[in-house]
């Protein structure tokens, strides 16, 4: 019940004020006027206000639009103006922020450490006790979500508890109380996580910290749970659904929801149970797919692509500082046919070197790009497989074993129940496992791609009018989990396009292999579109996938004629 419950803490430390979707950079009243004042103090070399302005403009955005990279961004910018100005308390309070900040992925979870760590030594130099309790606190964060959690741990967490009472710290108080409860819970051990939490609760409703209430109320949730008090959960869980509602948390919605629909089940309130499952699955959508939690993944990756570029417009600047130089000197050699042949050969040593390091300046970003894009298309599919284990292997197995019991006491049961009761429940044990297919088809890890594409042919022909046709030559090669993957999805999402927009009769899938290449046509008798006129994220998605299997996509449509993709992926890459 618990294995997912460290990944909605590592969300949770600084997201207290939500989440916004579809926003962008200029949609904040007075943004431009803390911009310009930014700029302003910069110019003039006022470092230490600049930082501090900076700092102001991460919390900001962070304010309204909860995790973002532009935060990320400012606290960058704030740090290397507080490097300027020689202040290392600031420069060091900075290096906290960003590591508390990049604990909401798990990605980032070494970099954060980092951060932390360098804080931390700082702190701790200096006697600055209630910088050190704040660190403690982060990385003991990060320390809970270990597999197996550290046994120091317990300890740790209940020194850093008594040093915020004892320094006045209520926040870190509240804090350290609510990690405590936190590993407790993971460790299974409800009574003592209940104790914590209470204490949590009790001074996060004093300082009125949303999100700690919120927090608390779930675990208390949770250790109800434990107990089979099922009815008490629910209303626990709601207090807290309706706080991270209003602040619009979707971690924590998520993890709220998925709990809720397990307690409903138990309870053999099977429709709420399903009902609260389809919140999870679109809240996990919504967190997913969110460009801010796509960018703070990849932020540390960003920095780099932009450190290289960097080097690479320094290397420029230098190779025209040069080349006024040479200038100089052809005038200068003029006299001197050897002078001359000199300038020559030191110019076109100076070119070369200059086209090699701009080379391999574009490879390295290329690579990093590509990373970025391994990152991203893993996250999506590791959650994708987690929730299918969790459709089936939990609400799934409960509806069959309800079923059963259903079909083993079909006598005692009325009449005008029995015929609804096992109507709903098999349409439930479908769609649950609908769902689950769709999420991580079983097909394509069990028999492969092809088998994969046969079946989601078949599904597709008996939900929809349109006639969909599957035509497959040569011997598909082994792919490796990715490559199959990702070919699935592009299909999957070029097939639904057709099916969606397309209004086609007849939609045809051709997938040809050959000695040298893979050759993939998705074609439709629709009515057409003109791809530049198309600016969704589908297409650009595809692309992307493409390219990092090495391929190409060819589009043509014409209007009122249809449209037909072809894929072309070189067989040696694609294995």
């Amino acid at each position: 019940m618990l294995r997912n419950v460290r990944l909605l803490i590592g969300c949770l430390s600084y997201l207290f004020l939500g989440m916004s979707q579809g926003w962008s950079q200029t949609d904040l009243p007075g943004l431009d006027t803390l911009q310009e004042k930014i700029n302003r103090f910069v110019k003039s070399e006022k470092y230490g206000e600049a930082a501090k302005a900076s700092e102001r403009l991460g919390l900001y955005y962070h304010q309204h639009y909860g995790y973002n990279k532009y935060t990320i961004e400012s606290y960058l910018n704030s740090m290397k103006y507080y490097h300027l100005r020689g202040d290392s308390v600031g420069y060091y309070n900075i290096h906290m922020l960003i590591g508390d900040y990049y604990t909401h992925d798990f990605f980032m979870q070494n970099h954060a450490e980092k951060y932390l760590n360098q804080a931390l030594a700082y702190f701790r130099r200096t006697q600055n006790i209630p910088k050190v309790i704040e660190c403690r606190l982060y990385l003991g964060n990060i320390l809970q979500n270990k597999e197996p959690i550290p046994k120091s741990l317990f300890t740790e967490l209940r020194q850093t508890e008594q040093l915020s009472a004892q320094y006045k710290q209520p926040y870190s108080q509240a804090y350290a109380q609510n990690l405590l409860a936190t590993t407790y819970s993971r460790t299974k051990q409800p009574d003592s996580a209940r104790f914590f939490a209470e204490r949590s609760l009790v001074i996060a409703r004093k300082e009125k910290i949303g999100w700690l209430i919120a927090l608390n109320l779930f675990y208390l949730g949770i250790t109800e749970q434990f107990k089979s008090r099922h009815q008490a959960s629910i209303d626990y869980y709601e207090e807290s659904y309706h706080i991270a509602d209003s602040i619009r948390n979707l971690s924590m919605l998520r993890e709220i929801t998925r709990h809720s629909a397990e307690c409903y089940s138990y309870m053999g309130k099977y429709q709420l149970a399903y009902e609260s499952l389809l919140k999870t699955l679109e809240y996990t959508q919504q967190f997913y797919n969110s460009e801010q939690t796509k960018s703070i993944r990849l932020q540390e990756l960003d920095s780099q692509i932009k450190n290289l570029s960097v080097e690479k417009r320094l290397v420029e600047e230098q190779n025209r500082n040069q080349n006024v130089i040479n200038t100089m000197l052809v005038i200068g050699l003029l006299i001197s046919v050897i002078g001359v042949g000199t300038l020559i050969y030191l110019r076109r040593q100076q070119k070369l070197i200059a086209r090699q390091q701009a080379v391999i300046a574009g490879q390295q970003i290329r690579e990093l790009e590509l990373k970025s894009l391994k990152a991203m298309i893993e996250g999506q599919e590791g959650e994708r497989s987690r929730i299918a284990r969790d459709l089936h292997d939990g609400l799934g197995i409960q509806l069959s074993r309800i079923k059963l019991f259903v079909e083993a006491h079909q006598e005692a049961l009325p009449t005008e129940v029995r015929e609804p009761l096992n109507q709903f429940l098999d349409e439930a044990c479908t769609e649950t496992r609908l769902i689950s297919n769709d999420l991580r088809p079983y097909a394509l890890s069990t028999f492969g791609l092809i088998s994969a594409l046969e079946d989601l042919i078949q599904k597709l022909d008996m939900v929809n009018e349109t006639s969909v046709v599957f035509e497959y030559y040569g011997e598909m090669p082994e792919l490796n989990d990715e490559s199959s993957v990702m070919l699935y999805r592009v299909i999957q999402e070029l097939l639904n396009n057709a099916l969606k927009h397309a209004e086609a009769d007849t939609i045809t899938l051709q997938v040809m292999v050959t000695e040298a290449s893979i050759l993939i046509s998705v074609e439709d008798d629709g009515k057409g579109f003109i791809p530049e006129n198309h600016t969704g994220n589908g297409l650009s998605n595809i692309q992307s996938r493409i390219d990092y299997l090495g391929g190409q996509v060819i589009w043509n449509s014409v209007l009122t004629k249809g449209t037909s993709v072809l894929i072309s992926l070189p067989k040696q890459e694609s294995l």
